[in-house]
């Protein structure tokens, strides 16, 4: 018999699997169109290419809908068929330099104006958080906590460098996988290199980026940080408090800094947010501080 008789032999086999659907697959359909020997004016035409492998149409003003739910449902489907149970998420600066780049920065911030000096003092004094996140990133994933035949506390940070370089880092240093969230931004933003890369991803929309961030999130760890930071941690926050998420540890490094850039008493004693709500963030020094309030909220080792 020849490897032709097998093949055909293979094919009427799967023909007659009752489980098997009638219809062919996308991928199979796009094979036939691709091979398809015609080359006229009409094939040659955008219109009649395939839709879902029509960029130009995709990306169409009218097709926003769809976009929002693919970039729902892509990491959806990854981070469930990787097993991914649960997240530990950490937001923070993109700005703080790692340890061992201080030593340098600080002395070339001498030969800047006092105002620029000072940002680059700042951001030096707050590299011990750089160093916090790679410990807690590293913690977490020495746990390697499996529950329901699925991970836990899979390490997830926003992908890019700093505190989420930091957070991806502890994680492989500890053999652990972990997750980067990145997004398209108008300057260059790759992912750092300590995320797997199959939990490698990148999104257009930030509104379906933060709610990745959310969806598997346990516990959220927020260090220092800017504009996208605060909107973050204030989202969660919110959900937390309207009621719309069930609460999770909000562990909050950073109290100096903090205080300094919002002030919360005030905004207790002004009304506009019940004092108890402050009960929802956890205050933080350390990684080992962060991973005991987990602990304590999930009856856990420590």
């Amino acid at each position: 018999m020849s490897v032709n008789d097998d093949a055909e032999n293979a094919a009427a086999k799967d023909d007659c699997e009752l489980s098997d659907s009638r219809f062919y697959h996308a991928d199979s359909e796009a094979k036939f169109a691709e091979s398809a020997p015609q080359d006229t004016p009409q094939t040659r035409h955008p219109a009649y290419r395939l839709a879902f492998q029509d960029r130009d149409f995709l990306v169409r003003e009218e097709l926003r809908p769809i976009r929002f739910q693919l970039e729902l449902l892509k990491p959806e489907m990854l981070l469930e068929e990787a097993g991914v149970g649960s997240t530990l998420v950490m937001y923070g600066s993109a700005r703080i330099p790692p340890p061992e780049a201080t030593a340098l920065a600080l002395e070339q911030a001498e030969q800047l104006p006092e105002e620029e000096a000072l940002v680059v003092r700042n951001l030096a004094a707050k590299a011990k958080y750089y160093d916090e996140a790679f410990k807690l990133g590293k913690l977490v994933g020495e746990k390697a906590i499996i529950e329901g035949g699925k991970r836990q506390f899979v390490v997830c940070s926003g992908g890019g460098p700093s505190i989420m370089e930091a957070a991806n880092k502890g994680a492989s240093e500890a053999g652990a996988e972990s997750i980067g969230l990145n997004i398209v931004l108008p300057h260059e933003q790759a992912p750092n290199p300590y995320v797997t890369p199959y939990l490698s991803f990148q999104f257009h929309y930030f509104a379906l980026r933060k709610m990745h961030f959310l969806l598997r999130a346990r516990a959220v760890a927020v260090f220092p940080g800017g504009f996208g930071t605060f909107d973050e941690f204030f989202e969660l926050m919110t959900l937390i408090q309207t009621g719309k998420m069930k609460p999770i540890p909000i562990l909050l490094f950073g109290k100096h800094f903090w205080n300094r850039v919002i002030n919360f008493e005030a905004l207790a004693e002004e009304g506009t947010i019940s004092r108890k709500d402050l009960d929802l963030i956890t205050w933080c020094e350390t990684a080992d501080e962060a991973w005991s309030a987990i602990a304590d909220f999930y009856d856990l080792d420590r």
